[in-house]
């Protein structure tokens, strides 16, 4: 059985493996197609999910490249961005010409599991690099896994795990759920769904709503209706806020009958439906500004540039980025195997996390943060949003690797034949 403790141990190994019988990289030995190390960051910039990633996280990535000096290997480091409009075609074919006309290397940020999910694939068949921060599927890290892709931030099943079994040791033990009706929101229904039924709780229904839906008065009535004590919201985004306020409007949130549990909730969420809404909500985060000094020296120097505060999502894109470049440094090439390798030996260890580290199914595991939304008698400054109620080791937050479904961790599978790079 393949447990967390001896990933951990072989990624320690490997990386002072690497580090004993590789020599210094220098610019004239390093290899660089095209002399161009490009990034691309795929995101929504209009639409529902735009304020929890968006031209945030392009910045964020923009500053990641910053940072790290604007170069690697004495090649420059271009980043490229597009709008995928939350559509898998669109994600896909605009994809397939970064591939093959415009030299991407690593594509990022793939906010939208369906999106990330068709991405990831052709990333795959093109032998370049996909990382994904903003799509929550744990699909992509299960059947779907690939050997040249990361799922850097947080996924459904540790949002799942970490709020419904806090909810549900509070004594929330009937659910119905408001789900998103496309990949993400069924994901998420099946993994909260999974917790509470094995925790001996009660699923009294369940009501799905298109995404970016304008009107949740008949979703919310069938939640009130229901009688459950715990309504979970399996939704992201613009659909997420209004939700809540669609709860608040129906009073439910002040019955003291019913509560809201958030399955995908960022700070810009909270932001947008403000502390008199959202007071008392719990959910999983995996990173927040305010949490001690590191997160609160990068945040303002987003703050500075975003004027918000930056969500999870955004502050992975940042981290995923810095750690892909090093990985190319460190490795000496932007070889897709070869980069990724060297992720996977070399732990995360910056504001974003503690001790992360990439394993065999791509999964980036690392701590995530149980988390409640302050009243607002209780917020002492502009965003002062979250009491952190408990922290949630990696190991227990993410799905076991032994029960993962990729075809890396059950050796069923083989990196395919890296396809042309032109």
């Amino acid at each position: 059985m393949i447990d967390e403790k001896a990933t951990r141990l072989r990624s320690a190994v490997l990386c002072a493996v690497l580090a004993l019988s590789a020599p210094a990289v220098s610019a004239q030995n390093a290899r660089i197609s095209d002399d161009v190390v490009r990034i691309g960051v795929m995101t929504d910039m209009t639409g529902v999910l735009s304020d929890l990633a968006g031209a945030g996280s392009l910045e964020a990535v923009r500053m990641a490249v910053e940072d790290f000096g604007g170069s690697v290997l004495g090649k420059p480091v271009e980043v490229l961005d597009v709008d995928h409009q939350n559509k898998a075609d669109i994600a896909a074919n605009k994809a397939r010409e970064w591939f093959d006309v415009q030299k991407v290397d690593m594509i990022t940020d793939l906010t939208n599991s369906a999106v990330a999910l068709a991405v990831v694939n052709l990333a795959n068949q093109k032998d370049r690099v996909a990382i994904v921060n903003g799509a929550g599927a744990t699909r992509l890290t299960n059947d779907s896994c690939t050997p040249r892709s990361v799922h850097y931030a947080w996924d459904t099943y540790a949002m799942a795990n970490g709020t419904a079994r806090a909810i549900l040791k509070r004594g929330g033990d009937t659910w119905f759920f408001l789900t998103a009706d496309y990949a993400f929101g069924h994901q998420t229904e099946r993994d909260v769904r999974a917790v509470v039924e094995s925790s001996a709780g009660k699923v009294l229904g369940s009501a799905r709503h298109p995404f970016n839906a304008s009107d949740f008065s008949s979703f919310m009535l069938q939640a009130q209706s229901s009688g459950a004590k715990v309504i979970a919201l399996a939704n992201g985004g613009s659909d997420t806020i209004n939700s809540i306020k669609s709860a608040q409007e129906f009073r439910i949130t002040n019955s003291g009958k019913q509560s809201l549990a958030g399955m995908a909730v960022f700070i810009t969420d909270i932001h947008g439906v403000g502390l008199q809404a959202a007071q008392g909500l719990l959910f999983t985060e995996a990173f927040y500004w305010d949490f001690d000094d590191e997160t609160r020296k990068w945040s303002r120097r987003f703050f500075e540039r975003m004027k918000k505060m930056p969500t999870a999502i955004q502050a992975a894109n940042y981290s995923s980025t810095r750690h892909y470049l090093q990985a190319i440094r460190d490795a000496g090439t932007d070889d897709a195997l070869a980069v990724m390798a060297q992720m996977k030996a070399t732990p995360v260890n910056d504001f974003f996390a503690r001790h992360g580290v990439i394993r065999e199914d791509g999964r980036m595991v690392h701590d995530m943060y149980l988390v409640q939304v302050k009243a607002p008698s209780e917020s002492k400054y502009p965003w002062d949003y979250y009491r952190v109620l408990d922290t949630i080791p990696g190991e227990q937050a993410f799905q076991p690797i032994d029960r993962s479904s990729c075809a890396q961790v059950s050796g069923t599978g083989t990196p395919p034949k890296p396809g042309p790079r032109g």
